[in-house]
């Protein structure tokens, strides 16, 4: 496709968004003068219009445009996956409609009313994603039929590389013919003869094969540290000749870790990285910190006034108990808990060391004597974890996460992947506390907290919270 038939259906695009954001625009307005004022569609197209009416409706056009555009939807969207897509345009529209209720605020447009935005979003969004659907329908259908491709030539026959190749072939809706690949004669040049596929040539005439060819894409697949050399050239010769090139990012072969492309003052970066580090569902969850937390604080403090009296009854010293632990990437904070030992219990853990119970680095006995009375009932309910909410409400910990190791603790892990668990925000409650707590075994333990790292989403936040409350009525487990 030429640059100028793909800029025209670009544009084309622009406007057809454009119309999908004022047809729900008008759907909504005709919904909400309905609601309130029986207004038939007659009336309301006839309705004059105000220049201030204009220039505001077009502030919140261009702005609505610059919204989408800046949410990457008129980028190629060829290599990105269907989800991926509508995950985009639903944020994109989301964001869209608190544009538009921001701007209903500023200039007091009384038509832009909660039913209003209710009926904008659900119209709006559901147009936009179905436009893409079907336009993702309309691409792959002409590609299978062999046309909108792109010639491909892959430099590198390693195993990567074939597994690369692989993908493309088994998604013939992408649009990307492989014309053939580019290496060196190696060990393993015959097991990759026998694949099947075309060795279009060498290193030395692949600058003959760019000239004399129609290649849109190079992607290399080569090893970085012994072919530095060849890649650079063939890099080189790409960009002087306007070729893209594209880089197959997992050099390292890495089994876990998700990928991200990021630029930092004009360098390029590629970010490997196990746990998610930002984003809305991040920004959501520490919202999520702060209200919850707040809210129980000042709901419970009846409840943590009289524990405080209860414990300063039962036994001499202080109230809260402050122990440094470790958290996020390992950082040290002291973590509050109601103290449920004597005072000098930390002294007199090497009395009793030889009697843990558990498997591990950790330290849990079931009859430990420093617990006091009052103690062993915080500790059965988790009332004793309750003063954590204020390291929840500081963003030391979160509401859901892997609990807080003390350094000794940490000092005597043993496997560097159990230290992977320091790579998110510590909690107050994780998989391990519904699920049986100081029951289960260490590994176990270190097991589960891996997994919520690798299955972490807003919902399973949710679903840890609901279920906590019911294993903390059990008390199952505590000690």
């Amino acid at each position: 496709m030429s640059n100028a038939r793909r800029t025209l259906l670009l544009n084309a695009f622009k406007l057809f968004d454009l119309g999908l954001m004022l047809s729900a625009f008008v759907v909504a307005a005709l919904a909400v003068l309905h609601q309130s004022r029986n207004v038939s569609a007659t009336e309301f197209f006839s309705m004059r219009v105000k220049i201030q009416n204009v220039a505001i409706f077009s502030l919140l056009v261009l702005t609505w445009h610059v919204v989408f555009s800046l949410s990457g939807l008129y980028k190629s969207r060829r290599l990105s996956g269907r989800w991926r897509e509508l995950i985009d345009v639903t944020k994109a529209f989301l964001m869209g409609t608190l544009v538009v209720m921001m701007g209903a605020a500023v200039f007091r447009i009384h038509l832009v009313t909660p039913t209003f935005l209710i009926v904008f979003s659900l119209v709006g969004t559901s147009c936009a994603v179905s436009s893409r659907l079907i336009l993702r329908a309309g691409l792959a259908y002409i590609r299978k039929q062999g046309r909108n491709l792109r010639n491909m030539v892959i430099v590198g026959t390693n195993s990567r590389a074939l597994e690369f190749a692989q993908r493309l072939v088994g998604h013939p809706d992408i649009g990307y013919r492989i014309i053939g690949f580019v290496d060196r004669d190696w060990d393993g040049i015959e097991a990759f003869r026998r694949s099947g596929h075309v060795l279009a040539c060498d290193f030395c005439n692949f600058p003959d094969f760019l000239r004399s060819r129609e290649v849109d894409e190079v992607v290399m697949a080569l090893p970085i540290r012994s072919l530095h050399e060849e890649g650079s050239r063939i890099a080189a010769l790409c960009e002087e000749q306007g070729v893209t090139l594209r880089l197959l990012t997992n050099i390292f072969n890495l089994k876990m870790a998700r990928t991200s492309a990021e630029d930092l003052q004009g360098d390029p970066l590629i970010t490997h990285y196990t746990s998610t580090l930002e984003g809305w569902p991040v920004f959501f969850k520490r919202i999520l910190d702060i209200m919850i937390s707040s809210l129980a604080i000042v709901l419970l403090c009846p409840v943590l006034l009289v524990v405080a009296v209860l414990i300063k009854l039962n036994s001499p010293g202080p109230v809260l108990f402050v122990q440094k632990r470790l958290g996020l990437n390992k950082r040290r904070f002291n973590v509050y808990k109601f103290r449920t030992m004597v005072a000098d219990a930390e002294v007199r853990m090497r009395e009793i060391e030889h009697l843990n119970e558990v498997s591990g680095p950790v330290f849990k006995i079931k009859r430990d004597p420093r617990i006091t009375p009052i103690g062993r009932f915080l500790r059965k309910t988790s009332v004793d974890e309750l003063p954590q909410l204020l390291n929840v409400l500081k963003g030391e910990m979160s509401l859901v996460g892997p609990r807080p190791l003390p350094v000794r603790d940490y000092e005597c892990f043993h496997e560097d992947r159990q230290r992977r668990r320091f790579s998110v925000k510590p909690g107050i409650t994780c998989l391990w506390q519904i699920r049986g707590r100081s029951s289960i075994p260490f590994e176990q333990w270190m097991e589960l907290d891996l997994q919520y790292i690798d299955k972490w989403s807003l919902w399973l936040d949710l679903e840890i919270l609901m279920r906590t409350i019911p294993a903390v009525l059990r008390g199952s487990g505590a000690a």
